[in-house]
């Protein structure tokens, strides 16, 4: 092991702690600061960079733009919605020529039993300042394709309006109709392949990361699994969801993942 692929998750203005953005999670900014730091210390080692950019429409079935309440005024940040509550009339598509797909997609996640949906505030739509990546990492991202010749790749994830994209790899609901919302088979193969250090990094860790990590666990074996690791000091949660992280990273270590920091990391090659 003498090199690194690192995979970067979500890395937006959005997701910052700084004024305007529209999701912060608190200490985003200094992760990415970090991380820059050890992009700029250790660019002669990383052969690949992948980035993945949580990209939606001002519109869409996880938005706050998306719903209304009984009154008819707009849901709240962070409420949930469960079949149950929609039944009930409680919540309802603004489009009512979604009613029937909204409810469809509620029922199909909820059969996953992993959890129900939440509405979050307007984030990251494709093609505003909220969208672009943190301009710290975008400067060291720069900085490394003009020294190392090589091109940073950017893969768009959450294009889909009617369905959710927590997970770099694929949509929660994957449509048969939209195939970026499956699978990511050739970016799944192209993290598993070779025996470099796979870094990983990002926002957030309670949600993004999460999902992303849960993915590849269940999409590399064991030896690439073991050369793994997720930098800790490069990654938050969201508020209120701290409890989430710190369980996904003991998930992490009981399948044999490293999880640390990035001048631990970085004292492996230096």
């Amino acid at each position: 092991m003498n090199r690194i692929r690192l995979l970067v998750i979500d890395p937006q203005n959005d997701f910052m702690d700084v004024e305007g953005a529209a999701l912060p999670v608190p200490g985003a900014r200094a992760d990415m600061e970090r991380l820059s730091g050890f992009i700029a210390a250790l660019g002669g080692f990383i052969d690949d960079i992948v980035v993945t950019l949580d990209s939606h429409a001002s519109v869409g079935i996880e938005r706050t733009t998306f719903w209304l309440d009984t009154s008819g005024a707009a849901v709240a940040p962070f409420t949930a919605i469960t079949v149950a509550d929609f039944e009930a009339g409680r919540y309802r598509p603004r489009n009512e020529h979604r009613t029937q797909e909204s409810l469809a997609y509620l029922q199909a996640l909820e059969a996953g039993g992993e959890r129900t949906l939440v509405v979050w505030p307007v984030h990251c739509v494709l093609g505003t300042w909220g969208h672009n990546i943190a301009p710290v990492l975008a400067t060291q991202l720069a900085a490394w394709e003009l020294s190392s010749g090589q091109t940073c790749d950017k893969v768009l994830k959450g294009l889909h309006p009617m369905t959710e994209q927590y997970s770099a790899f694929r949509a929660d609901v994957p449509r048969a109709d939209d195939p970026r919302t499956r699978l990511n088979t050739a970016l799944l193969s192209r993290l598993g392949y070779g025996d470099e250090l796979l870094v990983v990094a990002g926002e957030a860790l309670s949600h993004c990361v999460a999902a992303s990590g849960q993915d590849l666990l269940e999409g590399m074996d064991a030896a690439r699994l073991r050369n793994t690791v997720f930098l800790t000091d490069c990654m938050s949660p969201v508020t209120g969801f701290e409890a989430a992280g710190a369980n996904f990273l003991q998930h992490l270590r009981a399948r044999h993942v490293r999880t640390q920091t990035a001048q631990e990391v970085a004292g492996l090659f230096t």
